[in-house]
Order: C-alpha cells, then sequence, then structure tokens
C-alpha cells in the first residue's frame, strides 16, 4: 500500500511504501499539485477535487492499469472517495518528472509542483510501480502526528 502524506513539505520523502506483510517502509518525494500551494511554498496549503484545479485530492485511491503517456510508464488511480471521486476524469495518476529530485531541492529548497498528480522521481518510478501494481491501495492525506 502506498500512504501520501502531505503535512510534510516536499522536500522531504512523503509517499511510503508499506509492505503489510513484514511492516517494512520504503519513502520516496513526490509533488503536490501547483493548485494546492498556489504560492509556491512547498507546503500543501489545500486539497481540491474540482476539474482544472490542479491539486491534489485527499482520499482513498485504487491503482488501476499501467500505460505509457506523456510522462512515459504511469498508472492510473480511481478515487473511492467523495474527496477524490473525479481522479480518472482529471486524469490523475502516478508518474515520473523531471522536477522531482534532489538537484531541484538544492536549487529552490523544495520541489516543482504536478497538476494533482503523484509525480515521483524516475528512479523512484520503477518500485513503485512493482509494488503498487494494479488493484492496490494509495492513500493521500495529510496525517498529522498526534500526541
Amino acid at each position: 500500500m502506498g500512504i501520501a502524506d502531505f503535512s510534510l513539505p516536499s522536500r522531504l520523502p512523503r509517499f511510503h511504501l508499506l509492505n503489510l506483510a513484514d511492516g517494512s517502509v520504503r519513502s520516496h518525494l513526490v509533488a503536490h499539485g501547483r493548485g494546492s500551494d498556489p504560492q509556491r511554498t512547498g507546503w500543501l496549503q489545500r486539497f481540491s477535487n474540482a476539474p482544472g484545479s490542479n491539486a491534489s485530492s485527499a482520499g482513498a485511491y485504487r491503482t488501476a492499469e499501467p500505460y505509457i503517456g506523456a510522462h512515459g510508464h504511469s498508472i492510473r488511480l480511481e478515487g473511492l472517495d467523495p474527496t477524490n471521486s473525479n481522479a480518472l476524469a482529471r486524469g490523475i495518476v502516478v508518474h515520473s518528472a523531471w522536477y522531482i529530485s534532489e538537484d531541484m531541492i538544492g536549487h529552490f529548497g523544495m520541489l516543482g509542483r504536478s497538476e494533482g498528480c503523484f509525480a515521483l522521481a524516475a528512479s523512484s518510478l520503477p518500485e513503485v510501480m512493482t509494488k503498487l501494481g494494479p488493484g492496490r491501495l494509495l492513500y493521500a492525506d495529510s496525517v498529522k502526528a498526534v500526541g
């Protein structure tokens, strides 16, 4: 299962692959949508499910079929909650992007922003595509620790 914890800044690994069999976790960098961070602070400010919002959406997703598109290997996402029910219609997917890298963080202090997709570094995509194949769960939210 994947968990995107958007309570963290984009400069930190916040896309977590959780192996439910052994409890291990692997973390990766991930962008949020530019509509979620209009002032380009590196912090997600808001979620939206609205078409054209270019924002990230919160909630549970089921991974659908992989495909090769404008960003190369990608996997479609089906929103399972009212907060992300437009994911397929909006074209919200997992893909790699040039603006997700340690170099971007070193230069700008943050990652670039997507149009609402879960954009990862090219080096992360093979592991994510393998572990989050079709029919897997991806959950995105601002997950703040209690206490």
